[in-house]
């Protein structure tokens, strides 16, 4: 359904102001049509076989939590994110996000086994939350490489992160609920939903431990004594990386700190840590780390191929949500590499170039609001080649080097999402934005302006000083990251459409893409 200039129909047309759906789903033609069909009925139906079995369990579940009943729109998900997409785009986006939808069916399906919410009573649940760890996000999950008995789940990522993604409105009432109880209204909403989460009892028991960790913003710090509260009864370790971590002196306090998780475990669960598991799944982290540099450098040429936001999220959710130890999403990154090579040669040997600027993203986009990109690129031709959320925890491990191997965790940990950029301080954030900026040959830089966000606040009049002096256009978006109510889609997409229009003195791709409400669309 790309722009017809003759009916004057386009892509905003698809979206209705008073529906929480789209009109109708797109018309690629026939042979395109079919394939995204037929993935919708493979999301849909894959999500039934695995949680079909446990009906009475999912329908408590949906009663229960609020942020349960945002995972049935995963497939409007996929369709935001493939608007106007054709040919190999489409299917690049297809296999990266039904990977991020494989992993969240599994781990609800593990909520359902084990939640002491829904299951207080059941023998087998209590077995299973004896032998489960609980973290928090933006901890180094990967720990568990070494506990191949244990089992572990992120429950951060499950309740307050991926919903946010999947339906905006999802954390809300969440941010509400933290406000009424006393928390500043200007704290970033990411901590805040999470706080309200726990204000109302909205997090499933799992296990018998809960790690956490700290990161240097206000809303943070809260967050975690907020959950150290309602995880009162459970014992929880807590895990504190060093922010400067280009200085090599940190990494011995780093390590000390790890081994001290370590043993917390052991201490917990009886266990003791694994080598052989550990070479095992560090050996499959740097072969999925490499298929993503592979990507991050054919996106480097004049043919990118996986771009926007589906390069991110799987990246996010693989090392965060899952740990680099899903079998589906490894597998997912592997194949999606393979598939942009054979693509980049093709469209290389074409010589044809489909858009009119090359772009990265910087600084935290919006939860609410993770197809921007997209829109970008069918609405403006402004291509994005690399999303600062998929550059963190690239740290290759030396297989075989026990004392190497933790600190190559630690290193990897303190480079993962905000520790190596928004929170990483002035070089990892200001000077690393113009080596990638040179790197990716971009001339425009989405510039992600979190408005409860202060560490990237201060940084700002540095950003447009040094993006004249590069040559480059910084074009800043407002958002809230997880509150659609401060800045909304709309509002972000106005921004972007001034400079377009203003600055470049172009003429939108699709007229009718340019101005569409969707405040109430999932």
């Amino acid at each position: 359904m790309a722009y017809n200039p003759k009916t004057g129909k386009g892509l905003g047309d698809l979206y209705r102001g008073d529906s929480r759906a789209m009109r109708h789903r797109e018309w690629k033609g026939f042979r395109d049509t079919m394939y995204d069909f037929g993935r919708w009925l493979k999301c849909y139906g894959f999500m039934a076989c695995k949680l079909g079995g446990h009906p009475i369990l999912l329908v408590k579940a949906m009663l229960r939590y609020r942020w349960m009943l945002s995972y049935l729109t995963a497939a409007n998900m996929i369709d935001r994110h493939t608007i106007g997409l054709r040919g190999n785009e489409l299917r690049y986006v297809h296999e990266e996000l039904f990977a991020l939808v494989h992993n969240a069916t599994i781990n609800v399906k593990e909520i359902l086994q084990r939640d002491e919410h829904l299951r207080p009573n059941s023998k087998k649940a209590q077995r299973l939350r004896e032998n489960t760890v609980m973290f928090d996000e933006m901890t180094p999950s990967n720990i568990m490489w070494g506990f191949p008995t244990l089992d572990w789940m992120d429950i951060a990522m499950m309740t307050i992160g991926m919903p946010g993604e999947v339906d905006q409105q999802a954390n809300v009432y969440y941010i509400d609920r933290i406000e009424e109880f006393g928390m500043a209204a200007d704290v970033c909403p990411l901590p805040a939903a999470e706080c309200g989460c726990a204000v109302v009892n909205d997090y499933p028991i799992l296990g018998k431990t809960y790690i956490t960790s700290t990161m240097p913003c206000d809303g943070s710090i809260g967050q975690t004594t907020f959950m150290a509260r309602y995880f009162k009864d459970l014992p929880i370790y807590q895990i504190t990386p060093p922010q400067r971590f280009n200085e090599p002196e940190v990494q011995e306090f780093a390590v000390h700190n790890l081994q001290g998780c370590i043993d917390f475990i052991e201490k917990n669960y009886g266990v003791k840590w694994d080598w052989d598991s550990f070479w095992e799944n560090a050996k499959k982290y740097n072969e999925s780390t490499q298929a993503v540099i592979d990507k991050w450098d054919i996106n480097c040429t004049d043919y990118p191929q996986v771009c926007g936001a589906a390069l991110s999220l799987t990246r996010e959710y693989e090392f965060q949500g899952a740990g680099c130890m899903d079998p589906y999403l490894y597998k997912a990154q592997l194949k999606t590499t393979e598939m942009a090579k054979k693509g980049y040669e093709k469209d290389a040997a074409k010589g044809e170039k489909n858009y009119r600027h090359r772009a990265i993203v910087w600084a935290c986009p919006a939860h609410y609001y993770t197809n921007f990109t997209y829109w970008a690129d069918k609405c403006w031709g402004v291509k994005t080649l690399v999303d600062m959320e998929c550059m963190l925890s690239y740290h290759m491990y030396h297989i075989g080097d026990e004392k190497q191997a933790m600190i190559d965790m630690a290193s990897s940990y303190e480079r993962m999402m905000m520790r190596s950029h928004t929170n990483g301080g002035y070089v990892n954030s200001l000077d690393e934005c113009w080596k990638m900026v040179k790197k990716f040959n971009a001339d425009m830089v989405i510039m992600y302006d979190h408005v409860s966000c202060k560490n990237v606040g201060c940084l700002h009049g540095l950003y447009e000083d040094q993006a004249r002096e590069h040559g480059v256009h910084m074009v800043w978006i407002p958002h809230d990251l997880m509150d659609p109510r401060t800045v909304s889609r709309v509002a972000m997409r106005d921004a972007f459409n001034k400079y377009m229009t203003n600055v470049f003195r172009e003429e939108p791709l699709d007229p009718t893409f340019v101005e569409y409400e969707d405040a109430l669309t999932w």
